[in-house]
């Protein structure tokens, strides 16, 4: 391939006049990008030895990402390296130096982001003892919301979750999330009583034949929907008095944030929640931070 052996100086100088004559970018930015380029190249030297621009993976972005997010540097700042990198293998594509860029699935940090509502505990509680298991399907239900909360899934990851991702003996499932990656979570004892209970349940039903396979079924053995996911959660909140927004990511925000508060580290939770790049994760940090703030006001003598 051509331009594949060209070294990082040499690469690097090409890229510099890209930016200056055919992106037509500030000075500034040029220098901006200049030094996000060279943290790459002083990572790769110590983590990788002599590999060539053209033989960075994506493992090697997210380590050096890694590294930037623990030193405490500020979500902007980390957006724009991302950025800046992203350009440097832009270039390197157009050039022919590489066919794929290794940023291409690196996760933007966010920036300005909302914090999401977290319900306590106890609001958990309240909303899976608010349905009501004489329904018909009431402890499916109640092991879809568990199992929303307990393994912090998305709810496209709770739909497809598949008969043979339960290994209720063991105290796993194994889920498939974005990109079908696959993730074992562990489960407690409750949420695999609760599943059992759904699945004697289940085998009363005569599932379509797209759906043989599926865990959660609704009344006509067909998928369920998001919506109806939403709605069922929607009833439930309801149901419990309770008047925050709820839908079915914040169980899965609850769930990481109540681990970090019961000391996992950042990582742990990255694993659990199947992101692809601790900066997604990064967001938790902030919402445990809030929650230290409301503990130092709550009980600190001075608070």
């Amino acid at each position: 391939m051509a331009g594949y052996a060209e070294d990082w100086e040499t690469l690097t100088q090409k890229f510099i006049s890209w930016l200056q004559f055919e992106k037509n970018l500030s000075a500034n930015t040029v220098e901006s990008y200049t030094h996000d380029l060279g943290l790459l190249r002083e990572y790769m030297s110590r983590q990788a030895g002599e590999l060539l621009p053209a033989e960075v993976e994506p493992q090697h972005i997210e380590g050096l990402m890694s590294e930037i997010y623990d030193k405490g540097i500020r979500a902007t700042s980390q957006a724009r390296i991302v950025s800046g990198l992203n350009s440097f293998f832009t270039f390197l594509k157009i050039a022919g130096v590489c066919d794929t860029s290794p940023v291409e699935f690196i996760d933007m940090p966010k920036t300005g982001r909302k914090l999401p509502d977290v319900l306590s505990v106890d609001e958990i509680d309240a909303i899976i003892g608010a349905i009501d298991l004489s329904l018909p399907q009431g402890h499916r239900n109640k092991a879809m919301l568990e199992t929303l909360y307990s393994c912090g899934l998305r709810v496209s990851e709770l739909i497809s979750l598949k008969l043979g991702d339960m290994f209720l003996d063991d105290g796993i499932i194994r889920v498939t999330g974005k990109g079908n990656k696959q993730r074992f979570v562990p489960i407690n004892d409750t949420l695999r009583r609760n599943i059992e209970i759904w699945l004697e349940q289940r085998r009363l039903m005569s599932p379509d034949q797209k759906s043989a396979d599926i865990v959660f079924l609704n009344r006509n053995g067909r998928k369920l929907t998001r919506v109806m996911i939403f709605t069922i959660i929607k009833r439930a909140t309801e149901a419990a008095g309770i008047r925050k927004d709820v839908s079915p990511h914040t169980f899965r925000h609850s769930f990481a944030t109540h681990l970090l508060e019961g000391g996992a580290s950042i990582r742990q939770v990255q694993e659990l929640l199947g992101h692809e790049s601790i900066l997604t994760t990064e967001i938790y940090t902030h919402l445990d931070r809030t929650h230290l703030r409301e503990s130092i006001k709550k009980y600190h003598p001075l608070g």
